[in-house]
């Protein structure tokens, strides 16, 4: 019986609460084997990030070629992508070995508030890989962001917002409400098929660093082992949202911690 495969092409988070660590726990946790691409190194705790080393395009791309040359993928997650030509490398790579089921989080801000992504590279972000993605994963900033617009303060508006995204090429858009009001968090996911809303309790916590890492690559490697991609993403929320509920089990850092990816397995 063939593995599943997921590769996460993102950067690393020193803390281990979110980026490439966090991508690999969750993978891990849902039975699904990583494999990765760096795509930056930051210096990085609960309390933010005091740096960034971006690592050269070439070595991007060999990391890539030596990936994807070699395991049978089924599903790639992306995530941090700081700079435009570390962007295009990764959208150079897709077309080279063909990989379709590709689920891009347009990670901009860090939970702390730190910038990730340069300025000048949300356009390459809009131009190169949103048309190869199978589904983008905005939060309400990242996704007004991308629109040069307001963030949605409603599901209404986060909708609308959904509608604008996907005329820029991905197959399908999940904005996520995490960010929003109220007593639920309300994602939004359009798809071939029409809207689909998923909603949860809001969970009182601040250990919420890596939630947007960690819900992508749930669904990518819910992709990986087959799952229909509303189904993927309905089974990627009910692991994120156990993960938030049991974050306080944890005592890892003095700022934002991180989300229990292992929550199932460590009890």
């Amino acid at each position: 019986m063939k593995t599943p495969i997921a590769v996460t092409i993102a950067g690393s988070d020193s803390g281990g609460g979110a980026g490439i660590q966090a991508d690999l726990k969750t993978f891990s946790a849902l039975g699904v084997y990583g494999a990765s691409v760096i795509t930056a190194l930051t210096a990085q705790n609960t309390l933010g990030v005091s740096g960034i080393h971006d690592v050269p395009p070439d070595f991007v791309a060999a990391q890539i070629d030596a990936v994807f040359s070699d395991l049978d993928v089924d599903a790639v997650k992306i995530g941090m992508l700081s700079r435009p030509e570390v962007i295009e490398t990764v959208a150079l790579g897709l077309d080279r070995h063909r990989l379709t089921t590709v689920v891009l989080d347009p990670v901009m801000v860090a939970a702390s508030g730190d910038r990730l992504l340069v300025p000048e590279a949300v356009e390459s972000l809009r131009r190169l890989l949103l048309p190869r993605a199978l589904l983008i994963t905005p939060n309400l900033p990242e996704a007004a962001a991308l629109l040069d617009a307001a963030p949605a303060t409603s599901v209404t508006e986060a909708r609308a917002q959904a509608e604008r995204l996907l005329a820029y090429g991905p197959k399908a858009v999940l904005v996520k409400g995490g960010h929003g009001e109220g007593p639920e968090s309300v994602d939004v996911l359009l798809d071939a098929e029409g809207f689909v809303e998923l909603r949860a309790p809001r969970v009182a916590t601040r250990n919420t660093h890596g939630t947007g890492c960690t819900l992508s690559s749930a669904i990518a490697a819910g992709l990986a082992k087959g799952l229909a991609l509303r189904d993927a993403v309905e089974a990627a929320k009910q692991y994120l949202t156990r993960a938030i509920g049991r974050a306080d089990d944890l005592s890892i850092g003095r700022g934002h911690g991180p989300v229990h990816h292992f929550h199932a397995i460590w009890d």
